[in-house]
């Protein structure tokens, strides 16, 4: 079982080449801030789908494009922290990999459980996009 390879600091885990927001409170605050919605992510080091998200989707610049358009949230399933283990349990996220995504004020606009390849996850945000919009 291959690990994914994650980097963090205080405030940010850094998936492949994006940094997300590991702050549930900050990371809202920014999304209403900027009138975007927050793409929560839910990994694991042990996920190896996490780990082809890494490789084979966060790495494409198509889809870094795409995930300006959010606030990044990164939440690892396996914190015990209080507001990570509040936001595993709001939105049912009890397996890596999976990606909600909510407004800034925590209403769930979408889910997506498990991988998705690079264009399905497009299709996802893109989708995800209009739906905060309407």
């Amino acid at each position: 079982m291959g690990a994914a390879p994650v980097k963090s600091d205080d405030a940010y885990s850094y998936h492949g080449d994006t940094e997300w927001h590991t702050n549930v409170t900050e990371a809202k605050k920014i999304a209403a801030e900027q009138d975007k919605p927050v793409l929560v992510y839910y990994w694991t080091t042990w996920c190896t789908y996490c780990k082809d998200y890494n490789e084979k989707v966060y790495s494409s610049q198509a889809v870094q494009n795409r995930l300006d358009e959010f606030v990044l949230l990164a939440v690892n399933l396996d914190s015990d922290q209080e507001a990570a283990v509040r936001i595993q349990n709001r939105y049912d996220a009890d397996y890596p990999p999976q990606h909600v995504v909510i407004t800034p004020d925590g209403q769930q606009v979408s889910k997506l459980p498990g991988y998705a390849p690079k264009d399905d996850f497009m299709t996802y945000l893109q989708r995800s996009q209009q739906r905060y919009q309407q």
